[in-house]
């Protein structure tokens, strides 16, 4: 017994998304190309290993949208992986 037609999964997300007011957030064209013109900076922990805390840190910024507001920054210790500061 056949009770209605076959819809792709996506077609449902899409509606979904829709009906909830969800909507992606993209980059736009062409935004991971390299400027020529600009500087490449050398890589200068190439051959460093972490002897001991703070000696080499990391950082990753990633980017959410929060209140009308955008950012999270979050520092880390390489060495003993743990984590140093986050806003």
């Amino acid at each position: 017994m056949n009770l209605g037609f076959k819809v792709n999964r996506k077609r449902i997300q899409r509606y979904n998304m829709r009906e909830m007011g969800i909507r992606v957030i993209y980059p736009g064209p062409n935004l991971s190309k390299r400027n020529r013109a600009q500087y490449v900076y050398p890589y200068l922990l190439r051959n460093v290993k972490p002897a001991h805390p703070n000696h080499v840190w990391g950082i990753d910024i990633t980017y959410v949208a929060m209140e009308g507001r955008w950012m999270y920054l979050y520092l880390e210790d390489i060495h003993s992986n743990t984590k140093v500061q986050h806003l």
